[in-house]
């Protein structure tokens, strides 16, 4: 429905004086703070995406999706048996396997989900890109990111990108994909918008903002545009799409700030793993690192807690 994103209009002063207002909200403290970053942990994608990757790395990261929290600090929250864990672990096609084969061990049911298509630039050819995806599948992934080819959009070849998208989405199968804009290099917000709406169009369960290769990233005012996509795509379709932000997502404070901003456009019906996702690899450590403080009134020592 090229009709939908014909005459999109962004008002990008508003949508930047938005986004300030949003980096001034008021954090919540205490136990409000401490239900928050919980929340935070069971929508995290843990991640790692680094060339120097190996089954043993994969295998530890799986062990921190697990148990995210150490145990005696859940037990001082009463939170212990709540089954607490991370939303999925990320990784790339090449490690699905140790990923899945780790966490079906340890008894978990946590999914598994890999980059694909070309991952990060998009510059590859269709068919490596449809083929990629079939074998992270096909290896046990049950979440495929893809990323889209940004040429696509900045050449406005909005049929294209549907057509591409669709057949990703095809050769996901079962599986549920996410598809990643790559907002930095979009070149507006409008153009945010209509890729975020052809990517849905398209049949993706999830929009993400970026790879995390980008120079720019995550950023508030591209949230709140995708935002507004998935709104409007809802109230057009009855179809509920999913929103990630991913790539510079550090501190457990931003990760408040993305959860309440998803609460105050989306609703609170968004604040699940099914509809709400946080890319991050380094994000967990410093949530932990809060709530370490919540408990006993001060700051672990980097020896305290696992992969801080």
């Amino acid at each position: 429905e090229l009709g939908w994103i014909s005459k999109v209009y962004v008002n990008r002063p508003a949508v930047v004086r938005h986004a300030e207002q949003i980096k001034k909200w008021k954090t919540v403290k205490g136990n409000w703070q401490a239900a928050w970053l919980l929340k935070a942990v069971t929508c995290i994608d843990l991640t790692t995406l680094s060339g120097d990757d190996t089954p043993s790395n994969v295998q530890r990261l799986c062990f921190k999706a697990k148990h995210p929290i150490r145990e005696d600090l859940l037990k001082a929250l009463d939170m212990h048996d709540k089954g607490i864990t991370v939303g999925a672990v990320c990784v790339y096609p090449a490690r699905v396997s140790d990923a899945v084969n780790t966490l079906k061990a340890a008894g978990c049911n946590i999914p598994v989900a890999s980059v694909a298509a070309g991952f990060p630039s998009g510059q590859t050819p269709l068919e490596s890109k449809l083929t990629e995806i079939r074998l992270a599948v096909e290896y046990g992934a049950r979440e495929i990111d893809i990323v889209i080819s940004r040429s696509l959009v900045l050449t406005g070849q909005w049929e294209g990108l549907y057509e591409e998208i669709r057949l990703c989405r095809a050769a996901c199968g079962e599986a549920h994909m996410k598809t990643i804009l790559a907002t930095g290099e979009l070149g507006s917000l409008a153009n945010v918008y209509k890729a975020s709406m052809i990517a849905m169009m398209a049949g993706s369960d999830f929009i993400k903002t970026s790879t995390g290769k980008e120079v720019e990233n995550a950023t508030f005012p591209v949230g709140v545009v995708m935002m507004r996509a998935i709104k409007e795509y809802y109230w057009q379709t009855g179809y509920k799409v999913g929103f990630k932000p991913a790539g510079g997502i550090r501190t457990a404070k931003e990760a408040i700030t993305w959860l309440m901003l998803v609460k105050e456009e989306l609703g609170v019906e968004w604040l699940t793993p099914e509809l709400f996702r946080l890319g991050a690899s380094s994000l967990l450590g410093d949530i932990e690192q809060q709530i370490f403080y919540h408990v006993t009134g001060s700051y672990a020592l980097q020896h305290e807690l696992a992969m801080a």
